[in-house]
């Protein structure tokens, strides 16, 4: 194995994926995320300039601040190098989780099928990526405990904060969440209103709100 997953990413029991117009937009929505108390952030490759802009903003973000849309070694390379708490990928690709594994770096691949998912995390994988989720939903972790008791799973796609509450009453240990939660923040949209979607995540994942008892 490599290892477990970033002790704040296990803590929160949430990820967010950034996915920005550019890596100069980054800055501001990570500082309104972090006031709102998230702990843990996957920068993605698909936001021109992520590696370049990684190193500042490692040292502005109080939390685990990994790299995602990894899809082939070059850019795992390049995250390894970059000093990502972890990696994130959309694929199973046996040659990307034995790469991390050697490096010592938690990966969390991305897979939909039973076959998938069980190659990944039974090469060593950190935990392993439902994606798409919304595709299948929560009742499907219940399905792959079945054959695969011990599996660690982290939903990807279309995950809002009741679909975030459900799987991780499901048994996910995070839930990896996007356009939900970020909504038009990389759009211009109000970072006020930004807060306030990051803070009810923050407390689905925390188990302080809940389906039946939310804020008003």
């Amino acid at each position: 194995m490599t290892g477990e997953l970033p002790s704040r990413t296990v803590s929160s029991k949430l990820v967010v994926v950034a996915r920005a117009r550019a890596a100069s937009d980054y800055a501001p929505v990570l500082a309104t995320l972090a006031e709102a108390g998230v702990q843990s952030v996957e920068l993605t490759l698909t936001t021109p300039g992520t590696f370049e802009a990684f190193a500042e903003l490692r040292s502005s973000f109080d939390g685990d601040l990994g790299i995602g849309t990894v899809t082939n070694l070059d850019q795992l390379e390049r995250a390894i190098a970059v000093g990502a708490d972890y990696v994130v990928t959309p694929i199973t690709s046996p040659a990307l989780v034995a790469r991390a594994v050697d490096a010592g770096i938690p990966i969390i691949p991305g897979g939909l099928t039973p076959t998938e998912l069980f190659a990944s995390w039974s090469a060593g994988a950190s935990a392993v990526k439902v994606f798409p989720a919304g595709q299948v939903g929560p009742g499907y972790l219940k399905d792959l405990r079945g054959p695969f008791p011990d599996i660690a799973v982290v939903p990807s796609g279309g995950v809002d904060a009741d679909g975030a509450a459900a799987w991780l009453a499901a048994g996910a240990v995070a839930v990896s969440v996007g356009g939900p939660l970020l909504g038009d923040a990389f759009r211009g949209g109000d970072l006020g209103a930004l807060r306030e979607r990051a803070e009810r995540f923050v407390a689905v994942c925390a188990g302080s709100e809940t389906l039946a008892g939310r804020r008003p």
